[in-house]
Formats: C-alpha cells, sequence, structure tokens
C-alpha cells in the first residue's frame, strides 16, 4: 500500500496526501515517494498548483529516528531537498501537530493554512537536538529572525492562532484543506506559464540557502545524536516528563 496518494481535486489542483496515520512520522521512503510524486507533477499540464495533506490526527510529528545514524540523517535530507526543487506552487494544510520535521515540511510549502487548534512546534533544543529540514532558512524567511531564534532557543509550541498573527501560516480554517484547494485553485487560475517562472525567481535563493543549510544541519545532528542529553531528551518525551539535561 502506497503512503502517498495524488488525486485532480479541483480545475487544475492536486491532492498530495500522506497516508501514515495518526502521526505521519517520516523516514527516508516516505520523503522520497513524496518528493517523487511531486516532482511528477511538473510534467502534469492539468496540474497549477498542489496541496500537500496528510491523513489522520497530525499532519506530521517529525522524522523517525529509529536506527537513523549520521548517514540515514543525510539521505533524508537529500530527499528533502527534493521538495524544494520543484516548479508549482505549493499549499500546506495543516492539522493537529506540524513537529519538527514535520514544521520543516510544512514550511517547505508556498503557504501554509493551519487549524485554529493547530500545534507548530520546532521542538529540537528540548529534545537536546539541532533543528533541520532547512528550518535554519524557512523560519526566519516566515517570522523573521528574533522570532526565529526565540522558537528555536525555547522549543516551544505555537497554535495556529498565533501561527497566523507571527506569519508562520497563512490563513486559518476549521477545514485547513478545504481552504487550501480554494487558495490553490486561485493560484492555478493564474496563468499557467507565469506562476512557475515568477516562483522560480522567488525561490531562486531560498533553494541555494536551503541546500547549504541541510548540509550544516545534518553535521550537527550527527554530532549530537550520541549525545547524553539527546538520549535524555527522547526518554523524557516520552515520559511526557521535564528533561534533566547535563550537558553532555
Amino acid at each position: 500500500m502506497t503512503d502517498v496518494a495524488r488525486e485532480i481535486v479541483a480545475d487544475r489542483v492536486a491532492l498530495l496526501e500522506m497516508r501514515r496515520p495518526p502521526n505521519n512520522f517520516f523516514d527516508e521512503a516516505l520523503l522520497t515517494e513524496l518528493a517523487d510524486t511531486l516532482l511528477g507533477l511538473d510534467e502534469d499540464k492539468d496540474v497549477g498548483a498542489v496541496v500537500l495533506c496528510s491523513q489522520g490526527k497530525h499532519f506530521c510529528a517529525g522524522a523517525d529516528l529509529r536506527g537513523m545514524g549520521a548517514a540515514g540523517i543525510r539521505s533524508v535530507y537529500r530527499q528533502a531537498f527534493r521538495l524544494f526543487s520543484g516548479r508549482k506552487p505549493v499549499v500546506a494544510a495543516v492539522q493537529g501537530g506540524a513537529i519538527g520535521g514535520g514544521l520543516g515540511l510544512a514550511l517547505s510549502a508556498d503557504f501554509r493554512i493551519a487549524a485554529p487548534g493547530a500545534r507548530l512546534t520546532a521542538n529540537f533544543a528540548k529534545l537536546g537536538f539541532h533543528q533541520g529540514f532547512a528550518l535554519s532558512v524557512t523560519l526566519p524567511r516566515a517570522v523573521g529572525p528574533q522570532r526565529a531564534s526565540e522558537l528555536l532557543y525555547t522549543g516551544r509550541s505555537v497554535s495556529g492562532e498565533e501561527a497566523a498573527e507571527i506569519g508562520m501560516c497563512d490563513g486559518l480554517a476549521d477545514d485547513p484543506r478545504a481552504a487550501a484547494v480554494e487558495l490553490a485553485g486561485r493560484i492555478a487560475a493564474s496563468a499557467p506559464l507565469s506562476v512557475p517562472s515568477i516562483r522560480a525567481t522567488l525561490r531562486r535563493s531560498l533553494v541555494a540557502e536551503v541546500s547549504a543549510a541541510l548540509d550544516i544541519e545534518a553535521d550537527a545532528q550527527a554530532a549530537l545524536l550520541g549525545s547524553a542529553d539527546f538520549a535524555e531528551g527522547i526518554a523524557a518525551s516520552i515520559a511526557k516528563r521535564p528533561p534533566r539535561f547535563v550537558g553532555s
């Protein structure tokens, strides 16, 4: 059974859906399938915009780190980079949690529509880890460098409502998927040659910065994988207790 499905849901709008409910944790296989499908839509002249969404309670609760060493992280990020390299605009529909790498996935899209009760979190510092999925680039672009620093240093959660206020998402809706389809439809109604050209110009520096950031983030994450603090952060998260970091 596939973990990614595509469907034409409106005039020139394709739905790209992750199917690993309820949490939609990603690994290299899921991101590869997601990137393959997204880039395949570049060749479909009947598609002008894409809605990225997921089944289940959460949009994406982050990476499945089980057994993932330094080489695994780099393999995952090679696929993550491909998600930034497509030609057609993407609108993410965010329900539940977009956590850690899941937030990075949401921020790879051009726009985000969130449910008011959604939870968007760059929780890496609370896990004794380093941010990834190019959040070093995409989060400051969305909310500004000062706000991004605060969110990354504290690892605190942001509600859908606050996300809309600070620029992390572009709209709120009780049904974020339907609202994302509506926005994607308005984009897809524009000239089919103009929009990809405009997007390529606007995202030119972003793609270059993302490529560099993913390499740096992978190195930083690999350096922390074996730390006592990372082990404690994961244990505390599973036990739902405050972590007791020791700085090693």
